[in-house]
């Protein structure tokens, strides 16, 4: 099994609790990660914690998500790796979501990590 299968397999959750602590470790809220994640997946509030609680894995978390019609604007570096050049269709949506994770980290304001 190759590396990306291994993280298709992961659960959202698993890693939800590790996006939460590095945003609010940087002064951001839990809930400006969670408008983060519906921007980029359509998903809402009681949606999210559903697929939290579920245990929903990555593979199934996108596949039931409305991606973003501006979700190609994220653009940038993940892991040494250019976003928008990324072939495979379900590992550029992991790294769309880690990249906008990274930027809310950051700083950036959330009408610029929204793309609007």
């Amino acid at each position: 099994m190759s590396r990306m299968e291994r993280v298709y397999r992961m659960t959202v959750a698993s890693v939800y609790v590790h996006y939460v602590t590095k945003v609010e470790r940087k002064g951001r809220t839990k809930a400006e990660l969670d408008r983060v994640i519906e921007w980029l997946t359509g998903f809402d509030d009681a949606a999210l914690k559903a697929h939290l609680d579920r245990g929903t894995t990555f593979e199934d978390f996108f596949a039931q998500a409305e991606l973003n019609p501006d979700a190609s604007l994220i653009t940038g570096v993940v892991c040494g790796v250019r976003v928008e050049e990324i072939d495979e269709p379900l590992t550029q949506k992991i790294r769309y979501l880690d990249k906008l994770v990274d930027e809310l980290a950051r700083g950036k304001p959330i009408e610029k990590v929204l793309r609007s």
